[in-house]
């Protein structure tokens, strides 16, 4: 799997991987979330995200919205605690209209007065419509708490009070301070020649000023284990049990994402639904994530179930990972576990657009993609040790923290 890679003098980076498709993806990706935000810009990341769609010197929002989409493509973006990505989907012929609409929102918003009040109130729906979702909420919560205050455990949204501190001066300040060049990465799947292609980020994206200043963040190195119940009227109780786990460039992340997957995946066949679900008929949902950031990372099971049915489900959840401590996988489970995630990642990327999004974050972390090939390389060299010696580490009871909604 062959990519391509160029830098601009400005230091803004592009990766490119070459397909015959007819469609096209590309994207900005910008080393930025909620996590570099100062105590009194809570939510400025995601709201300026929504910004950058209101409006440029050149363009008005109804134009911004369809200038893609006119020609049967679309654009987006998202916002985490760490990255902000505009991106889009095209014909393939349209790459110069992509380039063009994507520098022209990233760099140029005019941010309008009138516009960011109108957001404001469409940010408090969205936040409004997070509280009625306690199965999506609960992971914001479990966060906030075992981060103790720490800028990594804001929520992405922000609150309603901190939405009123909000105005375009501190927009552009925010902006100033974080669209840095250095810490930009435009990705690209798509069918153009890559002589083409660095002729339109030449065009669209180096004119861009080189940075004046450099980011910092601040390790997180606090945790402490903490367990917390809140009342919530909802017909389930929602529960989730994690632990800190490993940061990005850990090496033991491979065998974190294995254990993962075992205990809690993608797979009907994960040990936490089979013994929730299909055994006990305890929970609908039942899952594991984890998360790595750039300093840290997370590590949650979640589920939902009746009252009856919590602790007898919070015993089982600990059931399996006891197991995982301290039983190694035999050679038919490991090998079975190393092909389901080796398939998982092979589906994942069969979207093209899932792929260009996952270049882009590769290089502004590791300034580099991976190939497939590599990966599996790695996933192939994991041992049950590994494993066991992870599953020691992560899953230890007396370091688990646990949030219940109950009413």
């Amino acid at each position: 799997m062959n990519f391509f890679y160029h830098t601009l003098p400005n230091g803004i980076r592009l990766i490119h991987k070459p397909v015959s498709n007819i469609i096209a993806h590309a994207g900005v990706l910008i080393n930025t979330g909620s996590r570099d935000e100062k105590d009194n810009e809570h939510g400025m990341a995601h709201f300026t995200e929504h910004m950058l769609f209101k409006g440029t010197g050149r363009r008005k929002a109804y134009h911004i919205l369809s200038s893609l989409e006119d020609r049967g493509g679309e654009l987006n973006a998202y916002t985490t605690k760490e990255e902000t990505a505009v991106y889009g989907s095209f014909l393939k012929n349209d790459y110069n209209k992509a380039f063009d609409i994507l520098s022209d929102i990233v760099f140029h918003s005019s941010l309008p007065d009138k516009e960011i009040k109108k957001e404001k109130e469409v940010v408090l729906e969205e936040i409004n419509s997070y509280k009625d979702s306690p199965s999506e909420l609960i992971f914001d919560d479990f966060e906030e708490m075992i981060y103790n205050d720490d800028p990594i455990g804001r929520n992405i949204l922000g609150s309603e009070q901190s939405l009123k501190l909000i105005n375009r001066d501190s927009l552009k300040e925010f902006i100033s301070r974080n669209y840095n060049p250095e810490e930009i990465v435009v990705c690209s799947v798509g069918n153009i020649k890559e002589k083409h292609l660095v002729k339109l980020l030449e065009k669209y994206f180096g004119n861009v000023p080189a940075a004046t200043q450099t980011k910092t963040r601040t390790p997180f190195s606090n945790y402490k284990p903490a367990n917390n119940q809140v009342s919530k009227n909802t017909w389930q109780d929602h529960c989730i049990i994690g632990n800190i786990a490993y940061d990005v460039k850990d090496r033991r992340r491979l065998s974190m994402f294995l254990l993962n997957n075992i205990l809690g995946g993608q797979g009907l066949n994960s040990r936490l639904n089979l013994s929730l679900r299909e055994k006990n008929g305890y929970a609908y949902n039942i899952e594991s994530n984890y998360i790595p950031y750039w300093d840290t990372g997370v590590f949650m099971i979640y589920f939902g179930t009746e009252r009856k049915n919590r602790e007898k489900s919070i015993r089982l959840v600990m059931k399996e990972l006891k197991k995982l401590r301290e039983n190694k996988l035999g050679s038919m489970q490991l090998t079975r576990a190393k092909n389901q995630i080796k398939g998982n990642i092979a589906r994942a990327w069969e979207s093209h657009e899932n792929h260009m999004l996952a270049m882009g974050k590769n290089v502004l972390v590791f300034d580099r993609m991976e190939p497939i090939e590599n990966i599996y390389d790695k996933i192939n060299m994991l041992n049950a040790s590994d494993l066991a010696t992870v599953a020691n580490e992560i899953f230890t009871e007396d370091m688990m923290s646990m949030l219940i909604y109950s009413k």
